[in-house]
């Protein structure tokens, strides 16, 4: 579960084009600290984590949003549990090449040219 949040705690800071530094600064940590949090090595508290979610402009909830049902469900055993989440390679919300096109999609200022945008990339999908 640490390690679930500390990975949306991440895909969101860099989807805002946020350094863990900046990301430190505003909520009073270093960069070392919110690193420990993105990693999972340190379990981010309820309070910490509202602080976060107001600076990244979420609710709390988008923390948790995609978490495997048996993490929800398996009790956590003694000592440090191996992560089942995948790596950050393969994640599709992480690669930079996704960052940089959703960055850039909202950079578009004409809500219609936007739309017209993601029809475009959905119809070359399709083919």
């Amino acid at each position: 579960m640490d390690t679930h949040v500390g990975n949306r705690l991440r895909q969101r800071r860099a989807l805002l084009g946020m350094s863990q530094t900046d990301l430190g600064n505003a909520v009073g940590l270093t960069f070392q600290q919110v690193q420990k949090y993105e990693r999972g090595f340190n379990r981010v508290s309820s309070s910490r984590l509202f602080e976060f979610a107001k600076v990244l402009d979420v609710p709390v909830e988008h923390f948790f949003d995609g978490m495997d049902e048996a993490a929800v469900t398996t009790k956590r055993k003694p000592g440090r549990p191996r992560s089942t989440e995948k790596s950050t390679d393969s994640d599709l919300n992480t690669k930079r090449e996704t960052l940089e096109l959703v960055r850039a999609y909202y950079k578009i200022r004409s809500k219609s040219l936007r739309e017209k945008t993601r029809e475009l990339i959905m119809a070359l999908a399709r083919d």
